[in-house]
């Protein structure tokens, strides 16, 4: 999931960051390529995976001009290594001249050691567990103190806000525009009136406690997740290793969860058993949020279709996402909103 709240990049900002720019940019934090670079999947940032001379591959994230601020940036690099001084398999940016953060030629970039592995195996129940348990560590470690200045996952940024530019930049097609608008606007507002979403509606109409906010991944979904299996070796051990802080956002807990479910209701029923059974090896799981999965899935779609729709003045992503903009592209958002308005009213899952 991608933030949009930042002022908007510049037109085409990454058409300046040449191969030449990449190998200067290390050599001024004192690293140097061999020469070889490989283009990583990222729409967002530009990544590339690179060989020194003198040493292993590093990454080397180059950040979109005008998305985060700089301490936001940072925040999320102290998060990273908060969680690796607890020994929990993140890979944070290594520090070089001094900072995680570094700036040549007009961008801001990090450096990070590369990390192999293949997407975890999610119909396996052991391998949910184990990632339950390390998710469950992040948020002790998330939980121990709030963001000052990353932004909080809510319905406002991630529903309101989004649906409202998509309708004020003309972004869906006439035909369909109604028919969207109508749906979304619904959709915001069953989630507007969920108490859970809310943190009100106790038992016996009482208020209850509000479910708790706590620092988190943000985006953790299986491409997020490397997996090392234990049979090969692997300088961070064998099991989960998480990437990508990116979208590092204060929200609840199940934000981190319910990415990693999928299938039908049984399936996701069974996949979620053995993440919190994992989860709760180390921290307790608050059940009253199972009923904030499908209105954060909602939240997503609209927020992802906002996303896009900003991003389009960056050549990759018509490139990567030719389908979207179209009618049928449109109608096929109100069919899953439509569907989404059904799940928000079924019962949550229960583990």
């Amino acid at each position: 999931m991608h933030s949009t709240s930042s002022p908007h990049a510049p037109v085409h900002a990454f058409e300046a960051l040449t191969p030449d720019l990449v190998m200067d940019a290390l050599a001024s934090v004192g690293l140097y390529g061999d020469g070889r670079q490989l283009a990583l999947s990222s729409y967002e940032n530009r990544v590339y995976q690179l060989h020194l001379e003198d040493g292993p591959a590093v990454v080397a994230k180059f950040y979109r001009p005008g998305r985060w601020s700089e301490a936001q940036i940072l925040e999320e690099h102290a998060f990273a290594a908060e969680l690796m001084a607890a020994e929990i398999p993140v890979v944070g940016p290594l520090t070089l001249n001094g900072s995680t953060l570094n700036h040549f030629g007009g961008f801001a970039f990090s450096v990070s050691p590369r990390r192999g592995g293949r997407p975890p195996e999610l119909d396996d129940p052991d391998v949910l567990e184990w990632i339950g348990r390390f998710l469950a560590r992040i948020h002790t470690v998330g939980a121990a103190k709030p963001f000052v200045h990353r932004p909080a996952l809510d319905l406002q940024s991630f529903g309101t806000e989004p649906r409202a530019w998509l309708l004020e930049h003309d972004k869906v097609p006439l035909d369909v525009q109604s028919a969207w608008a109508k749906a979304s606007a619904t959709a915001i507002e069953l989630i507007a009136a969920h108490a859970c979403f809310t943190g009100a509606g106790g038992k016996n109409g009482l208020e209850s406690e509000p479910i708790k906010v706590l620092r988190l991944h943000g985006d953790c979904h299986p491409g997020n997740i490397l997996w090392t299996p234990l049979d090969v070796p692997a300088s961070a051990g064998p099991g989960p290793h998480f990437v990508d802080l990116d979208d590092a956002r204060s929200g609840p807990a199940v934000q981190d969860l319910w990415m990693l479910l999928s299938g039908d209701r049984q399936q996701r029923t069974r996949q979620l058993g053995a993440l919190v059974d994992g989860y709760e090896q180390f921290r307790e799981f608050d059940r009253r949020e199972l009923a904030l999965i499908e209105p954060l899935r909602t939240l997503r779609l609209v927020h992802y279709s906002a996303w896009l729709a900003r991003r389009w003045h960056d050549p990759t992503f018509p490139i990567n996402f030719p389908w979207f903009g179209s009618s049928d592209y449109w109608q096929g958002q109100v069919q899953m909103l439509e569907e989404q308005m059904e799940a928000m009213q079924e019962d949550p899952l229960v583990v």
